[in-house]
Order: structure tokens, then C-alpha cells, then sequence
């Protein structure tokens, strides 16, 4: 349902409104049509779940748009490869939802453990932006009004209520996290065809037919059918790598080998900070060759006894291991940001990863923060939800 409600937002109707709406926040800065990039993608993030659909959503309209007012189009391709990683670490994300599935984790909890570090990712980003554009002397718009501030928001505010409706259902007490999606999923589709009218009859400017008769066309229409087919494609796909990570786990645990290994490594004195670093530089290495899930599914099982057997908390585990999968979609040969960037700047491979590797080194400033500070990610979900609880 997550999928489901993400593919009704994912149109660009919804991404040129959050645009608008982040240009009019942030645009008068120096370099502020890049910021309002990272921070369109932080707002698109949370729709899709989706680091490729964020960069293809927001991407094909920002690249052209900073180009025509004088960035370069490296510049431009760069910043965007990176502010797409968001879409992974802002909730609601699929790949956090894989890792409650591989380690038996709440996904609310991992959900609001996302929160602080997604918006502080983002900062990082924004004021590297500054600092750059300050130095290159890069255009800024003139400040909009605060009459088109309010418009756009008002314009985006029938999408961004969609995470408002997902977390707030879940924390709220309102809904588990799966009727949550399941209301997420009708929102979705009554605002992309009702509200926005960026897909169905409705968006048929040529048709002629009565109101009331759209609105039935709407549930059976061509877009409603291929929205519903691409989702479903999807969500078979990852239901298949849930089970096989559940699969993989079952028969960890019976030949007891996260075990031994938390014996062998405990025994050899490893603490908590060398464990951690350990971890990071083997999905540092395994996410370049990768792609997120499917790593997560193999190390999850392994390192999670060892963290737990550590005192280090789950949630600052995933989240450290979402972060490290974000590098991982930006770093050669098989980082997936870069192939769908490339493609939507029309750019070379190689153009691409000298574009994004200035900002490559935020994330990994990034990702030491929230290696080492855990209440970056511990916070919240421990004020809201209490401590978490580890039965096994």
C-alpha cells in the first residue's frame, strides 16, 4: 500500500507544485534554486520512498531550470544525484521497511528514527550549497511574496498531507502502519484524480463527458490500471526479497551462526566503535557492487545479534545501515542514482561521478555523525514510543 500510494503521487504534477513550493522557501538565497532542489527532494522523499523516483521526479525539472539560470549542468546533475538519496531515509522508505522485516524491528519506530537525520542530511547539503555558491558567485532569485509563499503551499498541501496522514495515523494511535498505507493509498488516488487531476479522465482536457461520469471512469481508467500495474510489479518484487530475507534469517538463527560470529567477535574484544566502523566500511564496499535491499537482507541477520549482544540500539543500527545504502546508491560501478541521473541530465557515467563526488564527502561527514551520535537517530523515536524493547 506504501508503493501503491507512492506511485498515485509519484506524477509530475505533484513534483512541479513541490517545486514551486520550494523555491518560494528558499530560492532568494545564493544558490537557492539548488537548495530548493534538496529540499524538493526532502518533500517528494517522503511521497515516494524512492531515491530513483526522486531523482527522476524532481530531477527532469530542476537540471533544465538551474542550467537556464547559470549553474553548470555538473553542478546541477551533482546536486541532485545526492539530495535523491533522501528519498531512502526520509520515512515513509521501503528500504527501512526491509530492514524491520530482516531484523524483526518496529518499521514505526524505524520510521521516526529517519525523521531527525533525514532533516539534517538535508541541512548539511543546503548549507555546503551555500558555501559553494558563495565562493562561485552563483545567482539567486528575487524573493517571491509572501502571497505566492502561501499560494504554493497551499497548492503542495494536498500531497504533503499525505505524510501527515501516514505518521500522524501511526503515532497518533489512529492506525497500524499498514491500514495507515491502505488510507495513504486511497488519499492517493482521490488527490491525483480528484484534487491535482494530473491523471485519469479528468486530466483529458478533450473530454466532454459529465462530472459524475468521470468520476466513475476514474476508478477503471487507463492510468488507474497502469498505476495499479507498475505498483503491483513492484510490490511483488519486494515481497519476494522480504521473504527470502526471512528465509535467509530463519536458517541463520536454526545453524546458530550470527552467534558463533557475536561469540568469535566478542571473544577478540571488539567493541561497540570498532564494531560499528567494521560495519560501515563492509557496506561502504558492498554497496557500490549492490543495490540496498538486497545487501541489507544478507548483513542485517548478521550484524544485528552482535549490535544487540553490544548495547547498541537497533534503531541507530538501520538507520546507520540506510545511510551507508545512500553513499552506496552515489559511489561506481553500480550505484543506481547515477545510471537514473545520467539519464535524465544526458550525461556519461563518468560526467556524473565527478558531479557528485564534491557532495559525496557531506554524506560521509553525514554518515560519522550518525554512526557516533546515536541520538540523532534515538531520539525521537525513544521520547514518542519509549525504549525499545528486544525479546530475543
Amino acid at each position: 500500500f506504501f508503493i501503491l500510494a507512492s506511485s498515485f503521487m509519484s506524477t509530475g504534477g505533484v513534483a512541479k507544485r513541490i517545486i514551486r513550493f520550494a523555491i518560494a522557501m528558499v530560492g532568494w538565497f545564493r544558490g537557492g534554486l539548488a537548495m530548493a532542489s534538496v529540499v524538493a527532494c526532502m518533500m517528494f522523499a517522503a511521497l515516494s520512498g524512492s531515491s530513483p523516483a526522486t531523482v527522476v521526479a524532481i530531477g527532469s525539472i530542476v537540471i533544465a531550470g538551474m542550467i537556464k539560470n547559470g549553474y553548470s549542468k555538473d553542478f546541477a546533475a551533482g546536486v541532485i544525484c545526492n539530495a535523491g538519496t533522501l528519498g531512502i531515509l526520509i520515512p515513509p522508505s521501503i528500504v527501512m521497511v526491509v530492514y524491520a522485516a530482516a531484523t524483526d524491528v518496529s518499521v514505526g519506530r524505524m520510521f521516526l528514527g529517519g525523521v531527525i537525520p533525514g532533516l539534517l542530511a538535508g541541512v548539511m547539503l543546503m548549507i555546503a550549497i551555500y558555501i559553494a555558491a558563495r565562493v562561485k558567485n552563483l545567482p539567486k532569485q528575487p524573493f517571491v511574496g509572501w502571497s505566492e509563499m502561501f499560494d504554493a503551499a497551499k497548492d503542495a498541501s494536498w500531497g504533503l498531507l499525505l505524510v501527515v496522514i501516514i505518521l500522524g495515523g501511526i503515532y497518533g494511535g489512529i492506525f497500524t502502519p499498514t491500514e495507515a498505507a491502505a488510507v495513504a493509498a486511497v488519499y492517493s488516488f482521490f488527490i491525483a484524480n480528484f484534487v491535482y487531476k494530473d491523471m485519469g479522465p479528468f486530466a483529458e482536457k478533450e473530454n466532454g463527458k459529465p462530472a459524475i461520469v468521470k468520476i466513475f471512469q476514474a476508478f477503471v481508467h487507463k492510468d488507474t490500471k497502469h498505476t495499479l500495474y507498475e505498483a503491483g510489479k513492484l510490490t511483488i518484487m519486494l515481497l519476494f526479497i522480504i521473504a527470502n530475507a526471512l528465509i535467509l534469517k530463519h536458517v541463520l538463527t536454526e545453524e546458530r551462526i550470527p552467534q558463533m560470529i557475536t561469540e568469535s567477535m566478542l571473544s577478540a574484544g571488539l567493541g561497540p566503535i570498532t564494531f560499528l566502523i567494521v560495519v560501515n566500511v563492509l557496506l561502504l564496499i558492498g554497496g557500490q557492487f549492490m543495490e540496498p535491499s538486497g545487501l541489507l537482507i544478507i548483513v542485517a541477520p548478521l550484524v544485528f545479534p552482535i549490535a544487540i549482544a553490544l548495547g547498541i540500539d537497533p534503531i541507530h543500527l538501520g538507520i546507520m545501515m540506510v545511510v551507508n545504502m545512500e553513499i552506496g546508491m552515489i559511489t561506481p560501478p553500480v550505484g543506481l542514482n547515477l545510471f537514473v541521473t545520467a539519464g535524465v541530465a544526458k550525461m556519461s557515467m563518468m560526467q556524473v561521478v565527478k558531479a557528485a563526488l564534491p557532495w559525496v564527502a557531506v554524506m560521509f561527514l553525514f554518515l560519522i555523525i550518525v554512526t557516533y551520535v546515536p541520538w540523532v537517530s534515538t531520539w525521537l523515536p525513544t521520547t514518542l514510543m519509549g525504549p525499545e524493547i528486544i525479546t530475543k
